[in-house]
């Protein structure tokens, strides 16, 4: 196995491992993990047909993942996740479409994206890998885990050390303790456990270890676990809102937009802008900013005009009629510009430009600027 860590971190040559599949025959099988901050997710396959599955994509690691697939000679059939992701993004759906692979949820899962759905003792194919779906709600209730010969992924379950919460929507602790208890603990002590997070910089444990060791699994009785699951005081998540919308619906993140905006338009330094400004005016550039009102007058870059980013659409035939203007455009920190722009530039105004920054950093950077209570050059 080959950890692959969310940076330049060392990468050992991976190791095949030969796995007795469900059918008894022998099978060959890539398994590599990749750590994104306390995210873990998987990328195996079968070595001799070259079929091969990502479990748990984060968004962020996508070019990670097509890298590992073409540096393994893996094409990509499944895209799997072991749960709905409360505390980041997903990359299932992205992979899907760009891959042309399967997305495998659990039946229950509320996405209505995934083209699989499984259930409790059904198995995924993958070449010659089989993979054993066991559905373990308490954490989610479409939660379940992967079963290999030698390895259970546990997604949110079993951690290690600890278990999924039970406080985040869908979540059962009374549901938990049956999963735990009933089905995870009953695998073999010796079956390597991989969960879907780790913020210690672990990588596996085992049913054994945990069923010795770990805390929560030490409240075997059902109404003392549940009290002991109650009773956590967890933080929530910091992007739970916008991660359960993406992870559940589909929809696109904000970072998406603005990525995929950034790559529609070009950008333009604040010294180019500045030395333009110093030159004698900013020349051929109608400088826009699109903030609020209210922090316009307050400051704006020399001889700004004004069209909040709400008004945009609305406005901007009758304040900029000339669609071959060059419009450098700009706002409080660069994304809202950045959307702005791409706007725009749908709208017919290809020559707009985005400021490669936003007000504040201009005036951090001591450049000139006009209006009340600004920092005046």
């Amino acid at each position: 196995m080959r950890v692959v860590k969310n940076g330049p971190a060392a990468l050992a040559a991976p190791v095949m491992q030969l796995f007795k599949a469900t059918t008894g025959v022998g099978c060959r099988v890539i398994f590599e993990q990749i750590r994104s901050g306390g995210c873990l997710s998987y990328v195996i396959g079968c070595e001799e047909t070259r079929a091969g599955m990502i479990v748990d994509p984060a968004l962020g690691q996508i070019d990670r993942y097509h890298a590992l697939a073409a540096e393994r000679g893996l094409r990509i059939h499944y895209v799997a996740e072991t749960h709905t992701h409360a505390d980041h993004f997903s990359a299932a759906r992205e992979l899907g479409r760009q891959l042309g692979a399967r997305i495998v949820m659990h039946r229950l899962a509320a996405a209505p994206f995934a083209d699989v759905r499984v259930d409790d003792g059904e198995t995924i194919a993958c070449g010659k890998l089989r993979v054993r779906v066991v559905h373990t709600p308490g954490h989610t209730e479409d939660s379940c885990c992967l079963v290999l010969p030698d390895r259970v992924l546990t997604g949110d379950t079993l951690l290690i050390g600890g278990t999924g919460r039970t406080d985040l929507p869908t979540g059962d602790p009374h549901a938990l303790h049956a999963s735990l208890f009933d089905k995870l603990l009953r695998l073999g002590d010796d079956l390597a456990v991989y969960p879907a997070h780790d913020y210690k910089g672990r990588t596996a444990t085992t049913i054994g270890a945990e069923r010795a060791s770990n805390p929560r699994l030490q409240r075997r009785e059902q109404g003392e676990f549940v009290a002991m699951m109650r009773a956590l005081d967890l933080a929530m998540p910091e992007h739970l809102t916008e991660a359960l919308r993406t992870n559940r619906s589909g929809g696109k993140t904000v970072a998406q937009l603005i990525a995929e905006a950034s790559r529609d338009i070009s950008f333009m330094s604040m010294e180019e802008v500045r030395e333009r400004i110093a030159a004698g005016g900013a020349g051929d550039l109608v400088l826009l900013d699109v903030r609020e009102r209210d922090a316009f007058d307050r400051g704006h870059l020399p001889g700004a005009r004004h069209i909040s980013r709400g008004q945009l659409e609305l406005r901007v035939d009758r304040e900029l009629p000339d669609p071959t203007a060059r419009i450098l455009v700009y706002c409080q920190i660069g994304r809202i510009s950045t959307l702005a722009t791409a706007t725009l530039r749908q709208m017919g105004y290809a020559r707009t430009v985005a400021l490669d920054g936003g007000y504040e950093a201009w005036c951090a950077a001591g450049f000139p600027t006009d209006g009340g209570g600004a920092v005046r050059a």
